[in-house]
């Protein structure tokens, strides 16, 4: 929710800060040998998720299928809701730099350029990465994931409405509240788009578009509602206050 007549070098509005969704930063090890462990596992654990379900994942499953002793897989993982985390956390990180990839290549900026963009990047990721959809939409009865999929819903808010803020789309007066309640309702519509299938429903998606536009756009500005093109910032242009 961006958009301002400036741009930063980066294509950025001035004025603004980038997006930062970065998600929280799980322990990895040093050694190559203990990484490639890990991902195995997670690999695992995410083919289980898939082919039976959150429930079917256990500490003994994933470390027999990775080929390893449960004792080796504990070395890393305190247990199955740690091991579920991790791979929420890895494929967050995932949606990250799609995000930001996605929202740096748009021609224009607009609150629903922003809002498709987004809610685009996470249909692009749950279709390469399919245990996240199960986790992220059918697993939330683990605690752990639960409070962190909240967290990063309320985190991503204060973040898109920080840099909304900051490029003059928001009406004065408002506050975060209405960013919270926009990403909670974008979460809450892909979740019922993936409900019946890992693919998605295109057109729950499209609509949920629509929805959360519409919406988002009962706080923004004429800036934000009409859009401004991005053009690249020459050199001088970025030197300037």
């Amino acid at each position: 929710m961006t958009g301002c007549a400036a741009a930063h070098s980066d294509g950025r509005p001035r004025g603004t800060r980038p997006v930062s969704l970065t998600p929280w930063k799980r322990r990895v090890p040093q050694q190559v040998r203990s990484r490639d462990r890990v991902e195995r596992i997670l690999e695992v654990a995410g083919e289980i998720v898939v082919a039976d379900g959150v429930e079917a994942v256990t500490t003994r499953a994933v470390a027999t299928g990775a080929g390893l002793p449960v004792a080796s897989l504990y070395q890393y993982f305190a247990d199955k809701e740690a091991v579920l985390l991790a791979l929420v956390e890895r494929d967050v990180a995932d949606l990250q730099v799609q995000l930001a990839e996605d929202i740096a290549a748009l021609a224009t900026m607009s609150v629903r350029d922003l809002v498709e963009a987004t809610m685009r990047a996470f249909v692009k990721v749950y279709h390469r990465r399919p245990p996240f959809v199960v986790i992220w939409f059918r697993g939330r009865t683990n605690a752990a994931v639960a409070g962190y999929c909240r967290e990063h819903n309320r985190r991503m808010a204060r973040d898109l409405f920080h840099v909304a803020r900051s490029a003059g789309m928001v009406v004065e007066g408002s506050d975060g509240l209405y960013a919270e309640l926009a990403v909670e309702v974008a979460d809450r519509i892909l979740q019922i788009a993936f409900e019946d299938s890992l693919t998605g429903d295109p057109h729950v998606i499209d609509e949920g578009i629509a929805l959360v536009t519409a919406y988002l756009e009962t706080h923004a500005t004429p800036v934000g509602i009409a859009g401004r093109p991005r053009h690249p910032a020459g050199p001088e242009q970025a030197d300037r206050p």
